[in-house]
This record gives structure tokens, sequence and C-alpha cells, in this order.
């Protein structure tokens, strides 16, 4: 089965282009890259709530875009900015996953672009034939 990537031209801040994929998919996984709450190339404004929406909805876009379901998310990794925003964030993460959750980890880290949080996953979907 040959590797498809998605999103692979792609800007960040400042219109700077991005070095990787988006999301990678082989034989039935597919390998969504970090994302963090943005919009038009920029972090949106707000905190850990309208950041997590955000950050969540990003994620959400690669898995549709390429015909995968919050229920075929195996395993999500987390970063948070301040780990004071835990419990708020684990609020509204299980709006998402609460139905079918995932493996997680989740740690507090610096973060490369001014954010509060980063969200990557993997998913799984058997491929006919």
């Amino acid at each position: 089965m040959p590797i498809k990537r998605y999103g692979t031209v792609q800007t960040g801040a400042g219109g700077k282009a991005l070095p990787f994929a988006r999301a990678v998919e082989a034989d039935g996984w597919l390998y969504v890259s970090g994302q963090v709450a943005m919009e038009d190339g920029e972090i949106i404004d707000g905190n850990i709530i309208a950041q997590t929406h955000k950050t969540i909805a990003n994620v959400l876009a690669i898995l549709d875009e390429a015909g995968y379901g919050v229920e075929d998310v195996v395993r999500v990794g987390v970063w948070l900015d301040d780990p004071r925003d835990f419990w708020t964030f684990n609020k509204i993460y299980q709006e998402y996953f609460g139905e079918h959750p995932p493996a997680r980890a989740c740690v507090q880290s610096s973060m490369m672009v001014d954010c509060k949080v980063e969200i990557d996953c993997v998913a799984y979907k058997k491929k006919d034939g």
C-alpha cells in the first residue's frame, strides 16, 4: 500500500512554509502531526477553552479529510503550556472523545509557538482490499 501525505504545502506564522505533512497515512494507519489553535497561519486569541476547541477542531478536520473519525483514533498526545489548565482541558477533551476514549499521554511543555495546547494523534481504520 502506498504512503499518502495530507497537507504537504502549508504555511505557519508569518507565511513561512512548514516542512512536514499535516498527516501521513500508511496501511490503514493515520499519523496526524501536532496541531495547535491555528487559523489562517496565526494562533487564535483566547484562553485554554478557546484554544482547546480550535486545536481539536483542527485535528478532527484532518481526520475527516483522510476519511477517519474520532472513533478511529487509537492514541492522542497532548502538550499543555500550563499544568493548571489540565482539568479545564480534560473537560473539553471529554466532549469530543468521551464516547470513544483513545489511549493518551498528556505532559506540560514549553511550546515552540505562542499557544496553550498542542495535540497529535494516531488513528487506524482497516482498509478494504
